[in-house]
């Protein structure tokens, strides 16, 4: 049997940074799925459909769907950005220069 090596790589903490994506786009895609994340756990704290939810935040079930399902490459910063504020979920942006 034929032995192979294994290597492996110390992760950036972004995995979209780490898949190849620009530094830009990476940024915005891991600040989108937090926000989503932080939407999916509201929905779960407050016990809500993602029809109860839609009707809470004032959009359409599938947007909700969207969020469920993590496609946040359909959503905008702003427009999550604008649930959460919503929902009461606070949104908090530290900068390191």
């Amino acid at each position: 049997m034929k032995r192979t090596s294994k290597r492996i790589t110390q992760g950036s903490g972004n995995v979209f940074l780490d898949l190849g994506f620009p530094p830009h786009e990476a940024a915005v895609m891991l600040l989108r799925c937090e926000l989503a994340e932080a939407l999916r756990k509201w929905m779960a704290r407050e016990g809500l459909t993602q029809a109860q939810a839609a009707t809470r935040l004032g959009v359409v079930q599938p947007r909700i769907s969207e969020i469920a399902r993590n496609k946040v490459d359909k959503l905008s910063l702003d427009y999550l950005v604008g649930l959460c504020a919503k929902a009461g979920v606070s949104v908090a942006v530290r900068l390191a220069a």
